[in-house]
């Protein structure tokens, strides 16, 4: 600006002027231009405060707009601006039947300039919901992502639900429309938590808005609690289905997260489906996503079919040889099968944003719902009351006959006060003073209703609005147990048909490196000290994947994980390589080494469980001329016997004996380790191969997360060896004995879930859908390998009980015959009523009669053998590392036995 001004003022000083007529001739001339001038100036300065102000007010104008008016919606009806004038033009044109979506978004754009797009799609996303809005056409299908017809080919009208909660016309405060042609609702005066039910989800300027859909059934129960003064707990509830986990939801409020997972069971032995996809998804991206992972080398499927119709149906064909169980968690770790959904909680309340829970957010609803109540019981006591007060007026001035007082009057005033005169000696008993309004419209009673009037209905009349009173005063006194009543009404004539529909549970943490699919191979150079994947050439190790950690070991005592890469240089002298696992307890790692150059051998057992990736760890002391004689890697704490062979020097009489790694104390990598000789070693030889030193595995069930664990969680199960397997029933009869690993999948209807032992008969009774009878069946799972199904292929066949008990029992309720007595209940000894026959037997009859239930009772006695007992290996932390010393050379210390943890066999023998 000052610049312009200086820039101005140097022009006018070097305009040449000729006295004052000049002067004057030149304002003359150009008094046009100069006022142009001037006008130009002053719009380049207003134009230039203009900058300035758009910054102070214009941006935030718009803010505030798109924060009111478009993105986030109102805490009173639950409505953002454009959802509300939807529903009021819905209203406005409902005459029960079905309306064009076009016509209809056309009669909203009377209310604000929306573009027809945007309200076709806001109206679409109403109906989709299936609460307020009554569909017909192809709307769109939210599982698949299908978009919807036309506008000008599909129809909608408001539903039932709609009609009875939304709208109140004489308690809705009401503005004018953008151009002052209409009215328009400020608010609907909506009588439910319709925000958290519908969900809202939008951006607006600096910020946003998330709030997750609920149950309808579990919002009304919620609304009501409060209203009792109980506390309560509302959780999303997704139309998409699916399995979620809300531990961390945190009411809704910002930094809380839903995790959503899609269904997925075994659909045969190499076939899973997807019946239920997680919300924010559709069929079509979540095969998309499969389909990457699989390209990407993180899964490995064959092929798949979406079957979807109106419930979701995914085949994922998996090649023979793949684990189903690794597969769903493969599919949750690197597909959409699985997200994570952050909620925010911003609202509007009196023009201005909120950020609150959902709890909060429902007592604000339920109360509002209490006072529009409240408001609506007022309206219709003041218009029963007006009704008893002319009602009671009509009577009077018919009964009375008060209308002939008005014949012999010439005058409208007369007339007046002559019914008023008339009037006076009755009024009494009225509960307000009578108006000219009053009078005026007994006037206007006709004659023929005059002459029709009968008293006793008069009367009933006035009894029946009475009634209505004292009703309607009584549920004002009692508002709280009225509104208990509207809600408890409206989830029975709406609350059919929307129940739950995703499954609250909580989730186990998948870890990725445990369920990729390995996808590429490793490889080993050992003299130059490289591993990696391009080293086609060399050794192969074994098959990885590009998230796998790789441990490896030297010559000269030194050890390194590092991340699986093309080539990655470790020490030259490599001995050992394998895939690392973290926390992993139950691979135990042997060696026999020599300190230093000239130093004693030394044997030692240890563990690695946790270290800093790329870094070298020295096994020994670090002493130079550390060298290894012997190692082995065993996943499952194997401890063979090993040769020592000394070289002759001197006059050493003992040049060979047998060392037992089971002997020898579980430590710490740091350790030292027990001497075996301070004389040269010539060489250690493999004797024999040994047997696993780790006491077998205690595994729980949990139930709430539906996997084994080694935590203590949920039902001991028993301790498992690597020999031995889990017995599975489910209801339909299907029986199969699996592995016991720790991702085992399994299905919601097991009955039975406990230790495999082979020799342990099965007993049940079942329904044969055929001849309509019960048989029972013993006997036992002689192919632990193959899932056989114990019931006949009949539809109707169904399983009433089984028992895994040596001697089981259980008691038949006979139903009564008609005209005779009910016959004693029979209680069967099923070890003798049956022997253990073939698993496809169809067993022996029960029984002819008819049977009313039947009932397992406390098996009898018997006594298990006892299974052979373990000992115990003794665990040492790696601070407590001292070194024991033996009494002779050749000896080592007897040390006691620990459980650790995991299974499996691996080693490798060097000179």
């Amino acid at each position: 600006m000052e610049e312009n001004d200086e820039l101005n003022e140097s022009e006018d000083q070097g305009t040449p002027l000729n006295g004052d007529e000049g002067l004057e001739s030149e304002k003359e001339q150009n008094s046009e231009g100069s006022k142009a001038n001037e006008e130009e100036e002053s719009i380049q300065d207003d134009a230039l405060t203009r900058v300035t102000g758009m910054y102070k007010d214009w941006f935030l104008d718009y803010a505030s707009y798109v924060i009111l008016e478009r993105a986030v919606p109102a805490i009173e009806d639950g409505f953002k601006p454009v959802q509300r004038r939807i529903m009021h033009a819905l209203k406005e044109l409902d005459d029960g039947r079905y309306n064009k979506v076009a016509n209809v978004v056309g009669h909203t754009m009377q209310y604000h300039p929306h573009g027809d797009a945007s309200i076709a799609d806001a109206m679409v996303q109403i109906g989709q919901k299936d609460l307020l809005i009554d569909t017909q056409g192809n709307w769109g299908n939210i599982l698949t992502g299908d978009s919807a017809a036309a506008s000008r080919y599909i129809e909608a009208r408001l539903s039932k639900f709609a009609l009875e909660v939304v709208f109140s016309p004489k308690i809705t405060e009401w503005q004018l429309s953008y151009d002052g042609r209409k009215k328009e609702p400020v608010q609907l005066p909506v009588k439910f938590p319709l925000l958290l039910a519908q969900g809202a989800e939008g951006i607006a300027v600096g910020l946003s808005t998330k709030i997750m859909p609920h149950n309808f059934i579990e919002l009304i129960d919620a609304s009501i609690k409060h209203l009792q003064g109980k506390r309560f707990k509302l959780f999303p509830d997704f139309p998409t289905a699916g399995i979620i986990d809300v531990s961390n939801y945190n009411d809704g409020l910002r930094g809380g997260k839903i995790r959503v997972r899609a269904k997925i069971s075994q659909h045969s032995k190499n076939t899973l489906v997807i019946n239920e996809i997680p919300y924010g998804t559709n069929t079509s991206s979540l095969i998309d996503s499969i389909l990457k992972a699989n390209d990407k080398g993180k899964i490995k499927i064959k092929k798949i079919e979406d079957n979807t119709a109106a419930d979701v149906e995914i085949l994922v064909h998996i090649p023979p040889g793949i684990s189903p169980d690794k597969t769903i968690d493969a599919l949750y770790a690197f597909t959409s099968c699985e997200s994570s959904i952050s909620p925010l909680g911003c609202i509007i309340e009196d023009n201005k944003p909120l950020f609150i829970g959902v709890s909060e957010m429902l007592r604000r609803s339920t109360d509002a719902t209490v006072d529009l109540l409240r408001q609506e019981l007022e309206i219709q006591l003041g218009e029963l009351e007006e009704q008893w007060h002319f009602a009671s007026l009509e009577r009077i001035f018919i009964e009375n006959r008060i209308y002939r007082d008005i014949e012999e009057q010439e005058t409208w005033e007369g007339v007046i006060k002559a019914i008023d005169d008339g009037l006076r000696p009755f009024t009494q008993n009225l509960k307000r003073a009578v108006t000219e309004e009053d009078i005026v419209r007994l006037t206007e009673i006709r004659i023929k209703r005059i002459s029709k009037f009968d008293l006793d209905k008069a009367q009933e009349n006035l009894d029946n609005l009475e009634k209505k009173i004292a009703e309607v005063k009584h549920h004002l006194n009692h508002l709280v147990e009225f509104a208990i009543d509207y809600f408890k009404n409206l989830k029975e004539k709406y609350g059919k048909g929307r129940e739950r529909k995703s499954e609250i549970r909580l989730f186990e943490d998948i870890e990725a490196t445990k369920v990729v699919i390995r996808n590429t191979k490793l490889y080993v150079n050992r003299e130059e000290g490289f591993i990696g994947t391009s080293l086609k050439r060399d050794e192969y190790v074994t098959d990885c994947s590009d998230i796998d950690d790789v441990i490896a070991f030297t010559r000269d005592g030194q050890m390194m994980v590092s991340k699986v890469d093309s080539k990655t240089f470790v020490g030259k002298g490599i001995i050992y390589v394998a895939i690392f696992k973290k926390k992993d307890k139950r691979t135990i790692y042997n060696m026999i080494y020599k300190d230093g150059k000239g130093g004693a051998t030394y044997i030692k057992r240890f563990s690695v469980t946790s270290i800093t990736r790329d870094r070298l760890y020295d096994l020994g002391q670090g002493k130079a001329g550390t060298m290894v004689y012997y190692f082995s890697g065993n996943p499952n704490g194997e401890a063979e016997t090993v040769t020592i062979n000394l070289r002759q020097v001197g006059s050493i009489k003992k040049l060979k004996w047998d060392v037992d790694f089971a002997d020898v104390l579980i430590k710490g990598r740091a350790s030292k380790g027990n001497i075996v000789t301070k004389y040269s070693v010539k060489r250690v030889e493999l004797k024999e191969k040994g047997l696993s030193t780790l006491k077998p595995r205690k595994l729980w069930f949990d139930e709430t997360v539906q996997r084994l664990n080694i935590d203590e969680r949920g039902e001991f199960l028993g301790e498992f060896t690597s020999e031995d397997r889990l017995l599975i029933v489910n209801q339909n009869g299907q029986v199969k004995t699996v592995i016991p690993e720790l991702t085992l999948h399994f299905d919601d209807d097991i009955i039975v879930l406990e230790k495999w032992l082979p020799n342990k008969p099965l007993s049940l009774i079942y329904w044969e859908g055929e001849k309509e009878l019960f048989y029972v069946k013993r006997f036992l799972v002689e192919n632990p390998d193959k899932d056989e199904n114990v019931l006949t292929d009949h539809s109707k066949s169904y399983l009433e009980v089984i028992s895994t008990d040596y001697r089981p029992q259980v008691e038949v309720v006979f139903a009564k015959k008609r005209g005779q007595e009910r016959k004693d209940n029979w209680v069967i000894n099923l070890e003798e009523f049956i022997s253990v026959k073939g698993i496809n037997a169809m067993g022996n009859q029960l029984t002819k009669e008819k049977v009313l239930e039947i009932n397992s009772l406390d098996p009898l006695p018997y006594e298990e053998p006892e299974p052979p007992k373990t000992e115990e290996i003794e665990v040492v932390d790696e601070e407590n590392v001292d070194t024991a010393q033996p009494k002779d050379s050749s000896e080592t210390d007897s040390e006691n036995r620990k459980n650790l943890d995991e299974d499996g066999t691996q080693g490798s023998l060097f000179d």
